[in-house]
């Protein structure tokens, strides 16, 4: 797997973590949360020799999908998310454009996910975790074979997504991330949509433990 990340700033304050995974033999490409400078990342999934074939979304809100449809127009690929998030896609009172300061997107999914689906780049296979909290639709993508886990909002480094959002609930996220999270191998590389990049054995004492979080 090659994989490259790119911090999109998108004025909320806290750039947004756009990642391209590539499956080395194919060149299969998938997009996770485009939020923006997407002649930088069609720059790279060219450089990467990729094909684009999903533009994943963990959760529907703003920045994380502004570059949706210039993406897709310039390269293809299926939009993928979550069905209880593709609602919210078009309703700006839940993906909350006009709060970021971003304009209004309209988009149109290609498939809609559920939990436990599998998604595929050549030899790679992805695991959708459906892990409500921070949106009722958020999602996260585990790669058993990479050792890698793409968390969205769901979890970062030392914390939790927010949960005084439309459609989030702050028992839902820990229970996410206590029964579904938590629950993948210690050495799980976890790749979250803001900050730096975490393992699973880090965060454990959070959930766990009760230990105060990590900055």
């Amino acid at each position: 797997m090659k994989l490259k990340e790119l911090k999109i700033d998108t004025w909320i304050g806290d750039p947004t973590n756009c990642y391209i995974v590539v499956d080395e033999k194919s060149k299969e490409t998938m997009v996770i949360d485009p939020a923006g400078d997407v002649e930088k990342i069609t720059e790279l999934v060219k450089i990467m020799n990729g094909k684009l074939k999903y533009i994943y979304l963990t959760h529907c809100h703003g920045d994380h999908i502004m570059g949706v449809p210039k993406l897709k127009n310039i390269l293809g690929g299926k939009i993928l998310i979550h069905r209880d998030d593709s609602e919210g896609l078009n309703n700006p009172e839940i993906n909350l454009t006009p709060y970021i300061g971003l304009e209004k997107i309209e988009l149109e999914v290609d498939s809609r996910i559920d939990d436990n689906d599998l998604i595929h780049l050549g030899n790679l296979q992805f695991k959708v975790i459906h892990t409500p909290g921070h949106t009722k639709g958020g999602t996260c993508l585990y790669c058993e074979k990479e050792n890698c886990l793409f968390s969205g909002d769901t979890i970062f480094r030392g914390t939790w997504g927010r949960t005084d959002l439309p459609t989030s609930n702050r028992e839902d996220i820990i229970k996410s991330i206590e029964d579904k999270i938590m629950k993948l191998p210690d050495t799980t590389i976890v790749y979250p949509g803001h900050g730096m990049i975490t393992m699973i054995k880090d965060e454990k004492p959070i959930y766990l433990e009760l230990k105060p979080k990590l900055f």
